[in-house]
Order: structure tokens, then C-alpha cells, then sequence
């Protein structure tokens, strides 16, 4: 089956089949773009994409992919460094751009191919194999640059078709959101999704509460950045009652904004985990419970375990702490030209390891603790992890954001330490809060207050950052 199989062979021309922003075109219409941009890229391996929230960037993506190149979302917001970095990294002969900045792209030695909506062709391109590349993405690290992470056109179709059977994703669905276009979110799901599905897509641009309300959608796709402000509007939520599913990733949601979003909505947002790496691979389903702080059940195909740190595995008895590696047919080929980040990414029996610490419960159900890295924190012999702490200084009404981390102690090994953002509160006031809800071990031993906190473009905090300072 081709991967983008709802697109390949639809004959529908009614013409908001796929809207983002202000602009709208057909299935048929936009498999005619698609195919006169993949005329353009013949014989092409790899080709980089100005990936802007844009129309032009959906057709180039799927011209590309019709033609059976590799396609190296380029984030709009990179750096000189960081696009040079994967432009050269990747290999690309050929870059994609709106064709109104055909003539003042920069393509460092590439072919600069205008993505022309005035373009059409009936061109019938054959289906390339599964197992060709369909997308490099550039994932960082604590250290160095960032590595490209190999994706096989197989491997997207096994997560949507998990992500069909988990959500009962359809053709009858209208799916909004307002996510950027270089991540696996708002690409992958956001768009190939509907494009393999079925269901009609409204990107509504800059991802505000107002026009989540205003478009009429049976699902939504947000970060929790975008559903606290959600929560934060009353009437805006309210407007989302008549949808069927609010599904939100890429970070942990609060389980306050999970119980706001409950009583204002009628809905209780499913979460799910991947990582650039593995796609999705754990989610909530839409016929089952939803549990807040919880990312649900392994998709179809997918295999979980939890280790310690000498590589044992650890029960599944909801409260022994490792972390999780994964193994099913949604993983990534590997690292671009990277065999020492491969190899020490893999176990040696074949699992990918996540570097996030979660807990599983009996029945199977998945909670992600977060980073090893950042968020399980050693101190004074416990093992604590960020998310709780996080969650309980949350439930202060003063507090709007909050994250917490393990800053070097000389006698704790690490200190808990709180970032927070609030209103009006002190930091003893909310150490003694934390205290009274969760074991006194937990508590923060310093709360630094601060004006915000530093997210990235899918509203991930970015601890890192913090510990920095």
C-alpha cells in the first residue's frame, strides 16, 4: 500500500480536503502539485525543505516523497549555523522554497526548486519501496551538533496505522492544529497523517485558543503550551465540546490542565510518548480510559521494558523506576553517517534506548518520569523524579509554570531545585506546599522564581538551560 495511500488514490475535489491557514485545496489538487514538484526532483536522493507553516511546505513535502527522495525538514527559525549544519550534514542536492523566494534563497550549492501552487501535473509516479528513507530529522543532544535520524517510509506507516487503530482515526475526522512542520508532531502526524488516513486537515497557523475554537474540528493535536492557554480561555474551550478527541504530546501535560480541560471541554485528553527516534510507540486509546500523567498502552507491533542502570530488567509493578527501551517496527534506521551515536544507542540484542526514565504499571499502562538526564534526580539516596514534584507545585494556585531539577550538592549528591513562575508566592511558602503533599524527601530545597522558563518550539522546557545557569 503506498504510504500516502488516502492521497494516492482519492478522486475527491471538494476543495478544503487540506487548509492551512487562509488556503485550501482538494485531494485531487494537491496530488497534481505534489506530482509536478516530484517532475522537478528526478533522480533527486535527498532533498532539504524550508519547512514554514505554509501550503508550499505540505506540497513540497509530499512532492518529494512522491518522488521517493528523503526529505530534511529545515526548521524557519534555524540559526546560520544550525541550517548550514543540516544542509551540509544531510547530503541534500536540492532544496525546496515557496516560489516567491526562489530568487533570494540560499542554497549553499544546491539546487533551489520553487515550490510553485500555480504548477499542476498528471504525472504518475511510481510507489517507492518501504524500506527507502522518507525523512532525515535533525534531533539534538546534551553535546554536539545535531544528529540526523533516519526514517524509513515503512516505519511512518506503521506508527499512523497504530495511531489509526489507537484513536479510531478515520476519514470522517476533520484533524486541527496549529504545530510547526520540522518535528515528527506536527509533520508526521499532523500531516502524513491525514494524507495515509483519510481525515481532512485544518492547520490553523499560529496555534492561539481562538482559532482552535473557531474551527469546528472532530480532533486536535496540541503541546501542553497550547492547551494551558486553551484552559486559560474559558469560551475557547468550551467551543471544542462537540470534537471527539483532544490528543496532546511532545511533553508532559500538568494534570492540572488535564483536570481543567475535563470540566470545561467534557474531554479527557489522550497523551502518548515517542521520540524523534522511535515515532509514537505508547498511547492512551480513544475507546479506552485516560489517565492524567499517564501515556497509555504500547501501539500495535511495539515492545517495552524497563532496565536499571547495569542493564537488568526491572518489574512492571508501578513503581520501579528505569528506563525505558523500545523495540517494534516504528524505529529509525540509525543515525545519518553516525555509526558511534548508533551503536550507543542500541542494546545488544536490538533495543533502542530512550534515555527517558518511565515507570509501568501491571496493566501495562506507561508513566513517563522524563530525561535520565534531567529529571530523575538522586538525592540523599532517593530516587526522585522531577515530574511529581513539578505536578505538586502545580496544584498551588499561585504557581503557572514550574521545573524542577537536580542542581550538584556536596552531601545531597544532587539537590531538588524548583524553577518557578507564579504570582504573588514566595519560595519557603511553596517548599513547605510541596512538603505537605508529597514525602518530605521531595520537597525542593530551593525555589528560584523566575519570569519564564525556557521552552523550545514544542514548548519542551529545556532544562539543560537551566542547569547551565
Amino acid at each position: 500500500m503506498p504510504l500516502l495511500s488516502w492521497l494516492a488514490d482519492n478522486a475527491d475535489e471538494r476543495p478544503d480536503a487540506i487548509r492551512v491557514d487562509d488556503r485550501a485545496v482538494s485531494w485531487v489538487e494537491l496530488r497534481r502539485l505534489a506530482a509536478a514538484v516530484a517532475d522537478e526532483l528526478r533522480g533527486v536522493d535527498r532533498v532539504a525543505v524550508e519547512a514554514t507553516s505554509t501550503l508550499e511546505t505540505v506540497v513540497g513535502v509530499v512532492g518529494a516523497l512522491t518522488a521517493g527522495a528523503a526529505v530534511v525538514p529545515v526548521p524557519p527559525d534555524a540559526g546560520p549555523m544550525e541550517r548550514d549544519h543540516v544542509l551540509r550534514d544531510s547530503g541534500a542536492t536540492a532544496l525546496l522554497v515557496p516560489a516567491g523566494a526562489a530568487g533570494t534563497a540560499e542554497g549553499a550549492g544546491r539546487a533551489v526548486v520553487p515550490v510553485d501552487l500555480a504548477r499542476r501535473s498528471d504525472t504518475v509516479h511510481p510507489e517507492p519501496d518501504p524500506a527507502r528513507t522518507a525523512l532525515i530529522l535533525y534531533t539534538s543532544g546534551t553535546t554536539g551538533a545535531p544528529k540526523g535520524a533516519v526514517i524509513s517510509r515503512r516505519a511512518v506507516a506503521a506508527c499512523l496505522d497504530g495511531l489509526a487503530d489507537a484513536w479510531a482515526w478515520t476519514p470522517d475526522d476533520l484533524l486541527v492544529h496549529g504545530l510547526p512542520l520540522f518535528h515528527v508532531h506536527g509533520l508526521v502526524l499532523g500531516v502524513l497523517g491525514p494524507l495515509r488516513l483519510g481525515s481532512r486537515l485544518h492547520h490553523v497557523g499560529r496555534p492561539r485558543p481562538q482559532r482552535y475554537a473557531a474551527a469546528a474540528g472532530s480532533m486536535y493535536f496540541g503541546v501542553p503550551t497550547v492547551w494551558s492557554r486553551i484552559a486559560a480561555d474559558p469560551d475557547a474551550a468550551r467551543a471544542l465540546r462537540p470534537a471527539r478527541l483532544l490528543v496532546s504530546g511532545s511533553a508532559a501535560l500538568p494534570a492540572a490542565v488535564f483536570a481543567d480541560l475535563a470540566a470545561l471541554t467534557g474531554h479527557r485528553v489522550v497523551e502518548r510518548y515517542g521520540m524523534t527516534e522511535t515515532l509514537i510507540t505508547v498511547s492512551a486509546r480513544a475507546d479506552g480510559p485516560r489517565r492524567p500523567g499517564t501515556v497509555g498502552l504500547p501501539l500495535p507491533g511495539v515492545r517495552t521494558r524497563l532496565v536499571d542502570e547495569h542493564g537488568a530488567t526491572l518489574p512492571a509493578d508501578g513503581a520501579a523506576m528505569g528506563e525505558l527501551q523500545v523495540a517494534g517496527p516504528t524505529l529509525f534506521d540509525g543515525y545519518l553517517d553516525r555509526p558511534d551515536a548508533d551503536a550507543a544507542s542500541r542494546t545488544p540484542d536490538g533495543w533502542f534506548r530512550t534515555g527517558d526514565v518511565a515507570t509501568i504499571d501491571p496493566d501495562g499502562w506507561h508513566r513517563i518520569v522524563g530525561r535520565a538526564t534531567t529529571d530523575l534526580i538522586k538525592s540523599g539516596g532517593y530516587r526522585i523524579g522531577a515530574g511529581e514534584v513539578e505536578d505538586a507545585l502545580l496544584a498551588h494556585p499561585a504557581v503557572r509554570e514550574a521545573a524542577v531539577v537536580g542542581v550538584p550538592h556536596p552531601d545531597l549528591g544532587q539537590q531538588v531545585t524548583a524553577y518557578v513562575v507564579g504570582d504573588g508566592v514566595e519560595g519557603p511558602e511553596l517548599v513547605d506546599f510541596v512538603a505537605r503533599h508529597l514525602s518530605a524527601h521531595k520537597r525542593p530545597r530551593e525555589v528560584r522564581l523566575v519570569d519564564a522558563l525556557p521552552r523550545n518550539a514544542l514548548g519542551k522546557v529545556q532544562k539543560n538551560r537551566l542547569l547551565a545557569e
